[in-house]
């Protein structure tokens, strides 16, 4: 035994916690030289702790001995040490990013050779391999490589294993590399008909036909490749018990089926066994091991949520003409798929806990985004009354849809200009506005499209169009999203402690709670295009978080409340929820959100002396609690931040702008949680402060 294992084991008899190179106080050349051999042998996690702990650290002393670990870790035969030491290292994204190339070359050479030799350890290199690859650590052509030439036929131990790989695979890869994905498609269908890895493999090709359905354009294909999708998570359910993540897709094809056809009472059906499958599901999960890359994200508690308020809305609208659009039901579907499916192949530094690597499954959504912008700006010109302001008189009500309503045909709609090549007196200064007013619709639409919707149409009107795009924009949450995902979270399971958060109150207020966050996170950015509406008809539009200017009024909280109004009407909800200002109780509650007989109330405020959230709690707190007590105890409370920026008074991050608070009434035996978040006005340029 060398003087390096020797001072690893002694350090593990002692109790030690977290082993640094430092602890094992030998010179640096001799561990440097040692490294190899003790990474190739027992005590190799042990050493992958002191690795990860120099790279973390950035111990440039102790960085050459780090580095060597990736060449004895080539020569490891237990499959529990090389787990374990390869769960400790891409647990590091410092370490992780230092050794990728190494550390790959480590894993992959000689691997389709110990396939037939040692199964489990190939299939735990391969699993690194590509945990690795799909986090962009390195490039991927070596696994890609690697995929193509696994065997079709091989050990049991490796090919039960293999199906999820393959499946992470295609959720990484498949719309970038026709070769490979061809390849692994085929390696599950053989394993299909394998007894070892039938199931998982049934699984696999269901959501490769599912994820492939959701990129479709044409609603004929996506019925077609959903009805295949269906038919294997059918199988796979009839196969083996307790497959509750087969029972929730299989019950996902069908609700969207449900809306091609039109049929109520499938769709509400679909939203049932969803949500039963779910609850079997967290239940079976909870105290069960998975490994820490592939375990499902809390956050995607608010997709599935999101998705079934969707359904049982739209069950509901059947016989009305506002049914969804199947469209629409798509978009969410394919959010979810998104927010289900999402790995961690890397961990979190203790430098920065919240900023994962995650990586969700790529889907080209250009299309559905684009409809879901559309479907936005239809409810705002169908319904003008709905939205503040109102965003659109009727003149431009009418025309804006009109031209939508005319997107798909080649004869112009009465009002509509026709096409880009008809005669236009300046085709270059149109272009120009739509670059200066609206550049999230120039991105969404194609520019003939985008030119007959803004000809004829105000500055104004132009504007609201964008601010419409932007909103339905950045409403959408990404499944990887490293500012709000963390967020959530937290929030998620400080919430779930409350007696009262189940059923529909934890679906509902879930969905809110993403949108509020989503909506402080948008108004943090100055940089955003479009202008906001003051709600008066003379009044020009202006930006109620900047600084006024001479001759323009001080920003208040009806300015705050028309655009979270707006930004709630515009985004995945809009078609969904009913929103509205209220007077409830002794006080002001600015926006009133019901679904169905559940409502919550979002309080806005405004101040211009303290943003701390002692204060904010102390002066506001307790009033908007009150607004619980006749409903779900759980509430909002926005507060427009008037102090004063310059002098050393900057902008709050994003994570320093939103918590729960917890506040209980006397004499009171529940509490009340309530979204405090803070919009910050009053704001400068950011080289402001440096003077």
């Amino acid at each position: 035994m060398t003087q390096l294992a020797d001072r690893l084991d002694a350090l593990a008899s002692d109790g030690v916690k977290t082993i640094t190179f430092q602890d094992i106080d030998l010179p640096a050349e001799t561990v440097r030289d040692q490294v190899p051999e003790v990474a190739a042998g027992p005590l190799a996690p042990l050493l992958a702790e002191a690795v990860t702990h120099a790279f973390d650290a950035a111990d440039t002393a102790w960085e050459p001995a780090a580095a060597a670990f990736p060449s004895g870790i080539a020569r490891q035969t237990s499959v529990l040490a090389l787990t374990s030491s390869l769960e400790t290292l891409l647990g590091s994204p410092a370490t992780a990013k230092a050794l990728a190339n190494s550390l790959n070359r480590a894993l992959l050479d000689g691997l389709t050779e110990q396939v037939e030799q040692v199964p489990l350890l190939a299939a735990a290199r391969l699993e690194g391999a590509v945990r690795l690859a799909a986090s962009d650590s390195v490039k991927p052509y070596q696994v890609w490589d690697i995929l193509e030439e696994l065997p079709a036929d091989g050990p049991e131990d490796f090919l039960e294993r293999l199906p999820r790989v393959l499946g992470v695979a295609l959720d990484c890869w498949a719309q970038q590399e026709s070769r490979v994905s061809t390849a692994v498609r085929e390696l599950l269908q053989h394993l299909s008909v394998d007894e070892n890895a039938d199931v998982d493999a049934l699984f696999e090709l269901g959501c490769d036909r599912l994820r492939t359905a959701l990129s479709s354009t044409d609603l004929a294909h996506v019925s077609r490749l959903l009805n295949e999708a269906r038919a294997l998570f059918a199988a796979v359910e009839a196969a083996e018990e307790a497959r509750d993540d087969a029972a929730t897709y299989l019950a996902v094809c069908d609700a969207i089926l449900g809306f091609t056809a039109h049929n109520a009472i499938q769709v509400i059906s679909a939203a049932d066994r969803i949500e039963q499958a779910l609850e079997r599901r967290r239940a079976w999960l909870h105290g069960t091991h998975q490994p820490a890359w592939l375990q499902p994200r809390q956050a995607a508690e608010a997709a599935w949520s999101q998705l079934l308020i969707h359904l049982r809305a739209a069950a509901e609208q059947f016989a009305a003409d506002v049914w969804m659009d199947s469209w629409q039901a798509v978009d969410v579907v394919l959010a979810t798929y998104r927010a289900a499916r999402t790995i961690q192949p890397l961990g979190t530094s203790r430098q920065t806990p919240g900023l994962a690597t995650m990586v969700e499954p790529a889907v080209e959504d250009g299309f559905l985004r684009r409809e879901a912008f559309l479907s936005a700006l239809r409810h705002a010109a169908a319904h003008p009354e709905d939205y503040p302001g109102p965003v659109f008189d009727g003149a431009a009500a009418s025309a804006i849809l009109a031209r939508i309503d005319a997107r798909e045909s080649r004869e112009p709609a009465a009002g509509d200009p026709g096409d880009s090549n008809s005669e236009d007196p300046d085709p270059d200064a149109e272009r120009e506005r739509l670059h200066r007013i609206a550049p999230t619709v120039l991105r969404k639409l194609p520019l003939p499209r985008a030119l007959r919707l803004a000809q004829d149409l105000s500055d104004a009107d132009l504007a609201a169009v964008e601010g419409i795009a932007y909103d339905s924009d950045v409403a959408r949450l990404r499944a990887t999203d490293p500012v709000i995902i963390p967020l959530l979270e937290s929030f998620l399971t400080q919430l779930s402690q409350h007696e009262a958060f189940t059923g529909d109150v934890r679906q509902t207020y879930t969905a809110l709670l993403t949108q509020t966050l989503l909506f402080l996170k948008s108004r943090t950015d100055l940089e955003r295009t479009h202008i906001f509406g003051t709600g008066k008809k003379d009044d020009p539009p202006y930006d109620y978080r900047r600084k006024p200017e001479r001759g323009q009024r001080e920003a208040n909280e009806a300015d705050l409340q028309r655009d979270f109004h707006q930004w709630l009407l515009s985004g995945p909800l809009h078609n969904i929820v009913q929103v509205e200002t209220n007077n409830v109780g002794m006080g002001r509650a600015d926006v009133l959100v019901q679904f169905g007989s559940l409502r919550y109330l979002t309080e806005m405020k405004q101040d211009p002396d303290d943003n701390s959230r002692a204060h904010i709690e102390s002066k506001y707190l307790t009033q908007e609690a009150e607004y619980t007590n006749t409903n779900a105890p759980f509430g909002q409370l926005l507060v427009l931040d008037l102090t004063t920026k310059a002098g050393g008074r900057g902008t709050l991050r994003v994570d320093e702008i939103a918590w729960l608070a917890v506040h209980r009434p006397r004499g009171a035996t529940t509490d009340r949680l309530v979204l405090a978040g803070i919009v910050t006005g009053n704001r400068v340029t950011p080289s402001t402060y440096s003077r």
